[in-house]
C-alpha cells in the first residue's frame, strides 16, 4: 500500500471567494445554503454524492467521497464575492432568473448578507457589460493589492482558517501570452506600468496567490495558464486549476466523442451551435469574447480523438461551434449538435443532440467540487497545476509537456486514483484481477 500524505485536518470555517457574483455564483451560493438547511443532497456534486471504490471488488469498499476524504463540511463554508453589476447574492440571483423564488426565498436572508465588493473591472475586455460597482484604483498594482486587502479583510471578519478562489466571472476577449507574462518579475512590472496585455481575471489570481489562496479558473480567459501564474504558484506552493467549467455541449462532446473512438467509428464533421440569453450570452455575442470560448470548446475533440494516430477515422473532421445570444432563453441554454459518422465499409450515420439544459445548474455543482477539492490540495501540500481536476474543465490545464486528458472517464479515474493515492489506497486499474 502506498503511504498516505500528510493532510492537514479540514478545521474551522473556509471562505469560498468568487470573482464574479452573478447567474453561476448566486446559483451556487443558494444551492449549499439549501442543502445545510434541509439536508437535501447537493444533485450533481461528486464530492457529495459520489461513491469511490477501495481495493478489490469482492471487498465491498465503496466509501462517499466526502467520508474517504477529509473535505470541509458544507456548514464551514463562508461565501463572498465581487462584481461590477450586482449589490449582494440576493440581488444576482433574482437578476439573474436561473432559481425559482420558492428556493430563493428560504435562503433571501443569508444571501441578502453576502455584499458583493467592488470589481476590478475594464469595459475592454467584455464589451456588452457596463459595470458601476467597480474598484477606484486604476493602476493595476494598485488594483492588485486592493483585492489582497478584500481578501485579508473577509479573512478577519469572517474568522476563516483557510480560502480558496474560484473564478465565475465573464468570458473575456481573446488574447494570446506576451512577453509581460512570461515571468512574476515581468508581470509584476507590467501591472506597475499599467500593461494593456494584462487583464482583470489575471490580477485577481496574483492577487489570491500572493494571499496563499488557491485559485481555480471556471472561464477560458488566459490566466491560471499563464508562465507568470505558474511559477508563482509554484515558488508560494498554492494550487492552481484551470480552465472554463465543462458544462453543456463540451460535456456531451466528452461523453459522445470517447464512445465513438472505443468502437472505433469514424468522424466526418461535427457542427455544434447553441443558444443562451443570460449574462455570460451577451457578453459572448461580442465577437472578442466568442473567440475566447470557441478556442476552448474547439479543443476538445482533437484530443480525444487522437487523429494523428487514427487518420483513417479522424484525419479529416470539420468541427464548427457558434455560440447565438437569444434574450428570451435566459439562463436556459439549448445546444443543437449534428454529428455525421461513418462506419463499416464507410458508409455514413448521423446523431442529433438536442440538450436544453441549464448552465448555472450544471455550473454550480462544479464550483462546490473545485473549492473543496482545491483546498484538499493546499492541505496537502500541492502546489501548481492540478491536472487531476481535469473532470471538470473544458480546457483543462496540463501540469507537464504532454496535453491533458479530455476524455471523461480517463478524467474521472485520473480524479478518483489521486484521491486514493493521496489517502494511501492503491489505484484501481480495472483489471481482470480487481
Amino acid at each position: 500500500m502506498p503511504e498516505p500524505l500528510d493532510i492537514a485536518p479540514a478545521n474551522g470555517k473556509l471562505g469560498v471567494l468568487t470573482p464574479g457574483l452573478g447567474a453561476v455564483s448566486s446559483t451556487f451560493i443558494a444551492g449549499v445554503l439549501q442543502a445545510r438547511a434541509t439536508g437535501k443532497p447537493p444533485l450533481g456534486s461528486v464530492s457529495q454524492m459520489a461513491h469511490i471504490r477501495l481495493g478489490k471488488r469482492e471487498q465491498g469498499r465503496s466509501p462517499l467521497i466526502r467520508d474517504f476524504a477529509p473535505l470541509a463540511k458544507l456548514d464551514d463554508l463562508v461565501f463572498g464575492g465581487w462584481d461590477p453589476i450586482s449589490a449582494n447574492a440576493l440581488e444576482a440571483a433574482r437578476a439573474c432568473g436561473v432559481l425559482e423564488e420558492k428556493d430563493i426565498a428560504a435562503v433571501s436572508a443569508e444571501m441578502e448578507g453576502i455584499i458583493a465588493m467592488d470589481a476590478v473591472f475594464d469595459p475592454i475586455w467584455v464589451s456588452r457589460l457596463d459595470g458601476t460597482r467597480v474598484k477606484s484604483e486604476t493602476n493595476k498594482w494598485d488594483q492588485a493589492m486592493a483585492l489582497m486587502a478584500d481578501i485579508e479583510k473577509f479573512r478577519v471578519e469572517n474568522n476563516c482558517d483557510r480560502m480558496v478562489m474560484v473564478w465565475c466571472g465573464s468570458t473575456e476577449a481573446y488574447q494570446q501570452p506576451s512577453e509581460v507574462h512570461e515571468s512574476i518579475e515581468a508581470f509584476e512590472a507590467g501591472m506597475k506600468a499599467n500593461d494593456d496585455n494584462i487583464s482583470p481575471s489575471q490580477i485577481y489570481v496574483y492577487a489570491a496567490l500572493q494571499s496563499g489562496v488557491p485559485f481555480a479558473n471556471g472561464a477560458p480567459n488566459l490566466s491560471t495558464d499563464l508562465a507568470c501564474m505558474i511559477q508563482l504558484s509554484e515558488k508560494l506552493g498554492v494550487p492552481i486549476a484551470g480552465k472554463d467549467f465543462k458544462t453543456g455541449q463540451t460535456l456531451m462532446k466528452t461523453l459522445i466523442a470517447p464512445g465513438l473512438k472505443a468502437r472505433m467509428l469514424g468522424l466526418r464533421g461535427w457542427f455544434s451551435t447553441n443558444i443562451l440569453g443570460n449574462r455570460d450570452g451577451e457578453v459572448l455575442d461580442a465577437p472578442e469574447n466568442f473567440k475566447t470560448k470557441e478556442e476552448s470548446k474547439l479543443g476538445v475533440l482533437h484530443t480525444i480523438l487522437q487523429p494523428d494516430t487514427y487518420p483513417d477515422l479522424y484525419g479529416n473532421i470539420d468541427h464548427v461551434v457558434r455560440i447565438n445570444y437569444y434574450p428570451p432563453r435566459g439562463d436556459n441554454k439549448e445546444g443543437w449538435d449534428a454529428i455525421d459518422i461513418f462506419g463499416w465499409m464507410g458508409y455514413p450515420m448521423q446523431i442529433k443532440v438536442d440538450f436544453l439544459c441549464r448552465d448555472s445548474i450544471l455550473a454550480a455543482p462544479i464550483v462546490l467540487d473545485l473549492a473543496l477539492f482545491m483546498d484538499l490540495a493546499s492541505r496537502a501540500g500541492q502546489s501548481g497545476v492540478q491536472e487531476w481536476l481535469s473532470f471538470y474543465l473544458k480546457a483543462p490545464q496540463a501540469a507537464g509537456e504532454l496535453p491533458p486528458e479530455q476524455d471523461l472517464f480517463i478524467q474521472q479515474t485520473k480524479l478518483k486514483n489521486t484521491l486514493r493515492e493521496w489517502m494511501g489506497e492503491e489505484p484501481v486499474t480495472h483489471s481482470e484481477a480487481g
